[in-house]
């Protein structure tokens, strides 16, 4: 968009914008695209969706979700959203990639489960936030093929956009819009943050550092740049969101958290290994501690820090 309004201007008034103009521009751009989007300009992936799906997301109970379209590059995509509440005062609200590789939607979004493996993210509406799920490309009966965390990172961001244009409808706070999500859905968080700054804050549990730790035998990673554009250690260190990575120090993949906080640099991201915890367990003590933090995060930026002791007051 930023393009075409420069390029707009560019014809109405071409004296204005000197080579040197054009070329800050192109670096705003640039900036704005973040680093993984701008490594894969002009990348056409060759993943081939095997398995599409086809079965409509769920109703939801009315009082709990309301089961939403929004649009993406490829065509509408099925989301739930916390409903209307019709109060004056904004609230915070998240938008939460649900982990797994169907890229799908469904009644485990409501219905109960155990807190022991429960990936509802139920705690962030039952505190009072606007909790969004998305469906993505190829999952449940949307258009589209599954890319396996490619053009995935483009429906997220289409997730947040259509959220913030619709922020007074739902009572959300505009300037307190973040991202998270657990296992795959953790991974493509990242991603996501590699790739934009539109979030206030991003919380990534579980994920991985490397895509190919999913499939090591797939022989797409043999093709150059698909695994690479894939890969959160790619480009962790170019994310500027505040951003906390965590998951249980009993889970196999807990190495990758330190792996992410190794190469993260100088980018503001904090690590966190939870104590007795796996990659299951873990979700219910860190979201419910993170909608702690949500309630109190209103200042310019986000300033939510996680620690082991905040874990053991989340209840």
């Amino acid at each position: 968009m930023l393009a075409l309004l420069l390029f707009a201007f560019a014809c109405v008034r071409p004296s204005t914008v000197t080579p040197r103009d054009a070329a800050a521009n192109a670096t705003n751009e640039r900036a704005m695209r973040g680093a993984l989007l701008e490594a894969r300009r002009g990348f056409a992936t060759k993943f081939i969706d095997e398995d599409p799906r086809s079965v409509a997301a769920a109703s939801p109970p009315s009082d709990v979700f309301e089961r939403v379209h929004y649009p993406s590059p490829v065509g509408p995509l099925a989301a739930y959203i916390t409903p209307r509440r019709g109060e004056a005062k904004r609230r915070p609200a998240i938008v939460w990639i649900v982990g797994g590789f169907d890229n799908s939607i469904g009644d485990d979004a409501w219905e109960p489960a155990p807190e022991e493996d429960d990936q509802s993210a139920r705690a962030f509406r039952e505190a009072g936030f606007v909790l969004m799920l998305p469906s993505l490309r190829g999952g449940n009966d949307n258009p589209g093929r599954r890319e396996m965390l490619f053009g995935e990172v483009d429906d997220v961001l289409a997730a947040r956009d259509w959220l913030s244009a619709r922020a007074a409808h739902y009572g959300v706070d505009p300037e307190r819009i973040y991202l998270g999500g657990h296992s795959t859905g953790g991974t493509l968080a990242l991603l996501v943050a590699a790739g934009t700054d539109r979030f206030r804050a991003v919380f990534s549990l579980g994920p991985v550092a490397d895509v190919r730790t999913y499939f090591p035998d797939l022989e797409l990673w043999g093709i150059p740049g698909e695994a690479r554009l894939r890969s959160p250690i790619e480009f962790v260190s170019s994310i500027r969101t505040p951003t906390l990575i965590i998951e249980g120090e009993d889970s196999p993949i807990a190495d990758d958290v330190t792996l992410l906080g190794g190469a993260r640099k100088s980018a503001p991201i904090q690590t966190l290994l939870v104590e007795g915890r796996n990659h299951f367990d873990v979700i219910v003590p860190v979201t419910r501690a993170l909608a702690r933090k949500m309630r109190d995060d209103d200042g310019p930026t986000s300033r939510i820090e996680l620690r082991a002791s905040d874990l053991s007051s989340a209840r």
